[in-house]
């Protein structure tokens, strides 16, 4: 399977300042991938990499098969994007700044408007002049223009900045039906990580330019994952006793063991009771979720 996106040893340098330093990823068709990082961290001088907008110190990038950069032009009628804040002919409304994005894209169905426009919820809007708009629906017009023309890839900086609550859920459902549904690949930045952690399917973590983690579906899954923690005197004795009740237990670190099965987890006083009745009885028992946020801050050395 060909790669959507490949970044081999890419580095950008300003003077002195190391924007983003030997940075190599790849990206499969109908992934999701989730690029997160402090500000200043080098996100979006890749992502303007990525679409030719900067050329690179060091390394090189290809986007759908095409070199980007000096070498070659890129498949821009395959790529959508929205960067940083949504741009719009102010004095035009939401249709009109539409149907000149249509008519540049090359896109032959002037139902094509309507239809992004139906799909972004903003019919109400469709005849108000894009100056007018609030900050929710400028970014509601950004993301209809990136995908009117059905692009195979997405790159997204922020897609849900300045969304209510309403619509942060409908661009997700968006975004996670153009990629399960019509095989979209989505690249998206974004500083919202409970977004990021729901939506996307892999994620990296980019920190003073470095790519430092990339987490993939499996990895992901255990910070979506619930579990209990029992801690006891005797953790050999307790781990036999409960494997041997059909429980699927791990061995923590120290006199902690770890138990993920949904019966646990809804009942951890069935586990209590069993220990207790066989003279082995807990110290402490906590259904605890790992946390992307916490485990991001750890990284990065961030603040909430």
């Amino acid at each position: 399977m060909d790669n959507v996106i490949e970044i081999n040893h890419f580095s950008k340098s300003y003077g002195e300042v190391h924007a983003v330093q030997d940075l190599s990823l790849h990206l499969q068709p109908g992934e999701i991938f989730g690029f997160l990082g402090l500000n200043g961290a080098g996100k979006t001088t890749t992502i303007r990499a990525l679409l030719g907008m900067i050329r690179p110190t060091a390394g090189s990038i290809r986007v759908l098969g095409y070199p980007v950069g000096p070498a070659g032009k890129g498949p821009w009628a395959r790529v959508g994007y929205l960067v940083e804040s949504p741009s719009a002919y102010p004095d035009l409304s939401v249709q009109e700044n539409l149907e000149i994005a249509r008519r540049l894209q090359g896109v032959e169905s002037p139902s094509a408007v309507d239809e992004v426009i139906d799909l972004l919820g903003i019919r109400p809007y469709a005849r108000r002049k894009a100056g007018t708009l609030s900050t929710g629906n400028r970014q509601r017009l950004g993301l209809a223009r990136a995908i009117l023309h059905r692009p195979d890839l997405l790159i997204l900086d922020e897609p849900v900045s300045g969304l209510d609550p309403a619509g942060v859920v409908e661009v997700r459902s968006l975004l996670e039906d153009l990629s399960l549904n019509h095989g979209v690949t989505i690249f998206m930045s974004s500083h919202i990580l409970t977004e990021v952690d729901r939506l996307a399917t892999r994620i990296g973590i980019i920190h003073r330019g470095r790519l430092i983690e990339d987490l993939d579906r499996q990895q992901l899954a255990r910070f979506r994952t619930r579990q209990l923690e029992v801690e006891v005197h005797d953790p050999v004795a307790a781990w036999q006793i409960l494997h041997n009740a059909g429980y699927r237990v791990e061995k923590g670190q120290g006199q902690l063991l770890v138990l993920d099965d949904q019966r646990a987890i809804e009942a951890p006083e069935e586990v209590a009771t069993l220990l207790v009745q066989a003279n082995k009885p807990p110290r402490r028992l906590a259904t605890q979720q790992q946390n992307l946020e916490d485990h991001f801050i750890e990284l990065t050395g961030g603040s909430r």
